[in-house]
C-alpha cells in the first residue's frame, strides 16, 4: 500500500516523502481501515518537528511513522475479539497513530476498535474527518468540570477547528457562548456555528463588549493563554476555570494575585493524556450528535497523498478549516 512517512524530525518538504508499505493487519482488539480522508491537525505538526529517534517504531520493513490522528474510512478486517460484523461499517477514526506508528495517512491503517466509531447514515466523510481532535478536545474542555449547562462560556478563537466544536457542543449541552475572533470571515464562521455573541479580540474594548452583553463568564476553553489571559481575567466571573489546550512559543507569566481574587482556576487539557473514560464519554456524545444533525463540518481542503507536504505546509500558515489527504 502508498502511506505518507517520515523516519526523522524536520519540516515537512525535508522529511516527509511517499512510500510503499506492507498493508497492515489488525491485532486482537484492532480493527483495520480503508482509509477514505486522512485529516490533519496543528498537533501532527508537533509529532513531525520533535520526533526524537526512540519514538519511530517499525513500519513493515521500515522504522518510521506514519503520521495523522484523525480520518474516515471503512473496517475491512477486524482482529481476534472484535465483532465481525463491523466489516463494511464507515467509521470515523481518533487518536490512531498514539503509541504505534500506523497514522491515517496512508491506504490503510489499523486501529484499537473502540476508537473507530460507526459514522451515522449519511454523514460525509468531510465531516467525520473533522471530528476526532478538535471536537473531543473541545468536549473535555467543555465537561472537565461538570456539565456546562446554563452556564456562560467564552470559547477562544471560535473559527478555529477546537473552536468550532466547542460552540456546536456547548450548545448541545445548554451552554450560553461567547467567543473571539480576529476578523469578518472568521465572525461569519463563528455565528454560523451557533454562537451568541461574537467579539474581535482586537478591539480596544472587547472586555467591555462581553461584560456589557454577556456578563461574567464561567469557564473559558483557551487557545492561546499567553496572549488572551489578560482579556480572560477581565471577563472571568468568580470561582471561574480557565481550560487552556495548547501551548504557545513563550509561556505566559501567571498574575498570581489576581488569579486568587477571582478564585480562578486554570486547566490544562492534553487530548493524548486525557483521561480514557472521558475520551469515550466524548465519542458517544459526539456520534449522538451527529445523529441529530447538530454538527457541521469545517471548511475542508483537499489534497492528493503525494501532496501531503503542500498539506502540512498549508496547516502551518493558518488555513482556516481542515486540510485533509482525499484517499478514496
Amino acid at each position: 500500500m502508498r502511506a505518507a512517512f517520515h523516519d526523522t524530525a524536520g519540516p515537512a518538504r525535508s522529511v516527509l516523502r511517499v512510500v510503499d508499505v506492507e498493508r497492515p493487519e489488525p491485532a486482537p482488539g484492532q480493527v483495520r481501515v480503508r482509509v477514505a480522508l486522512s485529516a490533519i491537525n496543528p498537533g501532527d505538526m508537533y509529532l513531525r518537528l520533535h520526533s526524537a529517534p526512540q519514538d519511530f517504531q517499525p513500519v513493515g520493513e521500515r522504522t518510521g511513522r506514519i503520521p495523522h490522528q484523525d480520518g474516515t474510512g471503512t473496517i475491512d478486517a477486524v482482529g481476534a475479539g472484535v465483532d465481525p460484523s463491523r466489516i463494511g461499517e464507515r467509521v470515523w477514526l481518533w487518536m490512531a497513530g498514539a503509541g504505534h506508528p500506523w497514522g491515517t495517512a496512508a491506504q490503510w491503517t489499523v486501529i484499537p476498535s473502540e476508537q473507530a466509531v460507526a459514522l451515522p447514515d449519511g454523514i460525509s466523510d468531510e465531516l467525520g474527518a473533522c471530528l476526532g481532535i478538535p471536537a473531543m478536545t473541545a468536549h473535555w474542555c467543555l465537561h472537565a468540570d461538570g456539565s456546562p449547562r446554563a452556564r456562560t462560556v467564552l470559547v477562544a478563537a471560535g473559527a478555529g477547528a477546537v473552536g468550532h466544536y466547542a460552540i456546536e457542543l456547548g450548545r448541545i449541552a445548554g451552554a450560553r457562548i461567547v467567543t473571539t475572533v480576529s476578523g469578518p470571515e472568521k465572525a461569519a464562521l463563528a455565528r454560523a456555528a451557533g454562537a451568541d455573541l461574537v467579539v474581535n479580540y482586537r478591539d480596544a474594548d472587547a472586555a467591555q463588549q462581553i461584560l456589557h452583553a454577556a456578563g461574567p463568564v464561567d469557564r473559558i476553553i483557551e487557545v492561546a493563554l499567553t496572549d488572551n489571559l489578560g482579556l480572560d481575567l477581565a471577563v472571568a466571573g468568580p470561582g471561574a476555570t480557565v481550560v487552556t489546550y495548547a501551548a504557545q512559543p513563550e509561556d505566559p507569566t501567571l498574575p498570581v494575585f489576581p488569579l486568587m481574587w477571582s478564585n480562578l482556576a486554570l486547566r490544562f487539557a492534553l487530548f493524548l493524556t486525557a483521561p480514557r473514560d472521558a475520551l469515550l464519554r466524548a465519542a458517544t456524545a459526539i456520534t449522538a450528535a451527529l445523529r441529530e444533525g447538530t454538527l457541521t463540518p469545517l471548511p475542508v481542503r483537499s489534497f492528493g497523498l503525494d501532496d501531503v507536504a503542500d498539506a502540512h505546509e498549508a496547516v502551518e500558515s493558518g488555513l482556516i478549516g481542515k486540510a485533509v489527504l482525499d484517499l478514496r
